[in-house]
């Protein structure tokens, strides 16, 4: 069930009933229901994978016990391999077995070896990337004694199972979600319609702005031998389409947990307002750069500790080669976090690399400097989101270069209406979004002080543009990795 689909929208009205009005006399009868929905949720696209998803967590669950109760650290030791060996190879099998065995295959090619070995058929389980990085992180904090094991199994199962942000993120941590599923939960209006506006405003992100661009953008990547100023526009509607399809995932998954009383980890803060990249992955993908740093960064540059700027240039490298990895298993997604991890060379050189500084503090426009390391900042994350969309590196290599052959025809292909409504849309998208740079989403108040004719008639017009392009039904680009 995708977010923006009309057996989500139904199963949620069903679920919120149930969850406020029939099962709402104990946490413990709620969150028996918190697993059912999530489970049935989850089993909707492929119920056989249900049982993947099942062991994981159990096996988790008993490690994480085995952990916390061992007196031997040589014991805490081998249950956390076992759980990493479990983990890890799994994730490794279903997402990796085939970027293994395509490259042996080329690298035994090029050296004129012989090899019968061939790709398989295997299904990506949904959500795998996300709910084993929550896992992971159940067992380190379990081991380094950040966090006691969970004993109530309905609880635990609950974590890692949540349905609005199991699939796609955000990646909460065990201190984040598992006390709120201890105590019991009340309905807040307040909380529940500014909930109702996030989720309205990552509706609208998703099905005006990305599911728009994405027909542009996906034309014009997969048309061989285009060249000049249409591929810089293929490139900017997809950094677009990213960015509100991601970032309006993440809006729809906080909202609908806002709705049932939760309050998880939030996952963007206007990244396209950063003006240089270490600001830009503090704001785009919040959980998972905190979780590569907590895991990856903080331990390899405790390593490195001695080596001053090089051990930090060493563990930026390892954690954006890792984050490279995780998003996909092709090499182009590996080469875009190595380019973005070098990004981190020049701050770490100068001293800056955690300097924090907000953008235009109480203005309404940004300095001329700010401005200049906002652009520099976007258009660096732009041209590298070729790689990110591309399927092979050589075809981002040709890509950059036809960029730069320019010709007075080139072709638009789609009629200059297309073009100019994206733009608009994405313009007030930016626009929006700046002017409420301070706040947890854009809606968060940005009518609430209108005459209330004037709120309702900007939120029916949201919905009513909702409605319009909504019989894409696009699948989330984050669902894959």
């Amino acid at each position: 069930m995708l977010f923006n689909s009309l057996p989500f929208a139904a199963f949620f009205v069903l679920f919120f009933f149930l969850y406020w009005f029939v099962f709402n006399r104990s946490v413990k009868v709620q969150n028996v229901l918190l697993l059912a929905g999530s489970y049935f949720f989850y089993a909707w696209w492929n119920w056989h994978f249900l049982f993947l998803l099942i062991f994981s967590s159990l096996a988790t669950y008993l490690l994480g016990i085995g952990i916390y109760r061992s007196t031997n650290p040589k014991a805490k030791r081998q249950f956390l391999n076992t759980g990493l060996l479990l983990l890890v190879g799994t994730l490794l099998y279903f997402k990796y077995t085939n970027f293994f065995i395509a490259s042996f295959i080329v690298v035994a090619s090029k050296l004129h070896v012989h090899t019968s070995l061939q790709t398989l058929n295997i299904l990506l389980p949904l959500g795998i990337s996300f709910y084993t990085f929550r896992l992971l992180s159940y067992l380190f904090d379990v081991k380094n004694g950040k966090i006691k094991p969970v004993t109530d199994i309905i609880i635990f199962f609950t974590y890692i199972s949540f349905f609005p942000s199991m699939v796609a993120g955000p990646i909460d941590r065990t201190r984040t979600l598992v006390p709120q599923l201890e105590q019991k939960r009340m309905f807040i209006r307040n909380q529940a319609t500014d909930g109702l506006r996030q989720i309205l405003w990552g509706l609208f992100k998703k099905v005006v702005i990305a599911d728009n661009c994405v027909t542009i953008s996906n034309y014009i990547f997969d048309m061989p031998n285009l060249h000049g100023g249409i591929l810089i526009i293929g490139v900017f509607l997809f950094t677009m389409q990213l960015y509100a399809d991601f970032s309006g995932y993440s809006d729809m998954a906080i909202g609908f947990a806002r709705l049932l009383g939760f309050n998880i980890t939030r996952n963007f803060n206007y990244p396209f307002f950063a003006q240089n990249i270490a600001e830009f992955w503090r704001k785009w993908h919040i959980s998972l750069t905190s979780w590569l740093t907590d895991y990856v960064f903080t331990p390899v540059s405790i390593r490195f500790r001695y080596y001053g700027n090089w051990g930090l240039i060493i563990s930026i490298l390892v954690t954006f080669l890792i984050s490279g990895f995780w998003h996909g298993a092709h090499w182009t997604f590996v080469v875009w976090g190595f380019l973005h991890g070098c990004c981190y060379i020049p701050l770490i050189l100068a001293g800056r690399m955690n300097k924090r500084k907000e953008v235009a503090p109480g203005k309404p426009l940004p300095s001329l400097t700010e401005f200049k390391n906002i652009a520099g900042t976007f258009l660096f994350v732009m041209f590298s989101m070729v790689l990110f969309r591309s399927a092979s590196v050589s075809q981002a290599f040709q890509y950059y270069c036809n960029i730069f052959k320019f010709s007075s025809s080139s072709p638009l292909f789609f009629p200059l209406w297309a073009y100019a409504m994206n733009l608009f849309f994405i313009s007030f998208m930016i626009v929006l979004e700046w002017m409420q740079r301070d706040k947890q989403h854009a809606l968060e108040n940005i009518a609430l002080t209108w005459p209330k004719i004037y709120r309702w008639g900007f939120y029916s017009l949201a919905v009513l543009l909702i409605l319009t392009f909504s019989g894409f039904e696009q699948p989330f680009i984050y669902l894959k990795f």
